[in-house]
């Protein structure tokens, strides 16, 4: 059994918390110090974002420390090394790292030798938007070959033959976006996000994580019963602009965490 496969088993009695950082944001060498940071504070998967030039998924505030970490010099093999140190003795051994980028710089590294180099240092899937599963023949079977899995996207438009599309191309879970549109925290959830997830639990076989606009403990209160995982970026981001990085991430995270053990202690309780 695998570090995702065990994460997804803890999904059954609460939502995962899966929060995001920027690999090179605000600073080149931030990103292991962040991320330590969030697995102490009770994170159960961690995304690490490849910054892109052009990263059409992603709003302002993501768009915004993509800049900063190229700028700083971030490339695909620096946020590889990066997983790498964080497997090497720092506590690190269980926790999932998964990687969200987009197909360009992929491609030009090279599927193949990225997906060896990939589980090589560590990761354990790979999130690309902007490939979606009718275009991703050969990346998919250069991850398989490497065991890396492969998570791909589903919007609330998403029709039911293509959910279920979705999700026979995830290896182990598909990712819904809460929202047409880009990633970007948001004030509040609508009722059709939840009846979104409603529809996906009833056609997809595998579990599946909820993302973009997703802020706040009060969000993973609201959407952490339908989904198995909750994930937050931009407001992270945000946090780490304000304040001081790890204070930041380490108080946003807590947050986050006690809210899905909330959802836990809910469930037992009845």
């Amino acid at each position: 059994m695998n570090r995702i496969e065990k994460a997804l088993r803890v999904s059954t009695r609460r939502p995962l918390v899966v929060p995001f950082v920027t690999a090179g944001y605000p600073e080149f060498d931030s990103t292991a110090g962040l991320v330590r940071a969030m697995a102490a504070a009770g994170a159960d998967m961690i995304e690490i974002g490849m910054p892109f030039s052009d990263p059409l998924a992603d709003g302002p505030t993501i768009q915004a420390a993509s800049e900063i970490a190229l700028a700083n010099g971030m490339t695909v093999a620096g946020v590889l090394d990066i997983v790498r140190d964080l497997r090497t003795g720092s506590g690190l051994a269980q926790v999932p790292l998964l990687l969200m980028g987009y197909c360009n710089p992929l491609f030009r590294y090279g599927l193949e030798r990225f997906a060896r180099d990939a589980v090589e240092a560590g990761v354990d899937g790979v999130i690309v938007p902007d490939l979606p599963p009718e275009e991703s023949v050969e990346y998919r079977a250069a991850c398989d070959d490497a065991g890396l899995s492969t998570v791909f996207l589903m919007a609330p438009n998403t029709p039911d033959d293509r959910v279920r599309a979705v999700d026979a191309a995830s290896t182990h879970f598909s990712y819904c976006v809460s929202v047409t549109g880009v990633t970007g925290a948001r004030s509040s959830v609508g009722a059709s996000t939840v009846q979104f997830l409603e529809r996906v639990s009833r056609l997809a076989k595998k579990p599946f994580v909820v993302g973009f606009g997703v802020k706040s403990a009060e969000h993973v209160r609201v959407l952490g019963p339908y989904a198995a995982g909750v994930v937050v970026g931009s407001a992270l981001i945000d946090a780490i602009a304000q304040a001081d990085p790890i204070i930041a991430v380490t108080g946003l995270v807590s947050e986050l965490r006690e809210a899905a053990a909330e959802i836990e202690r809910e469930e037992t309780d009845g």
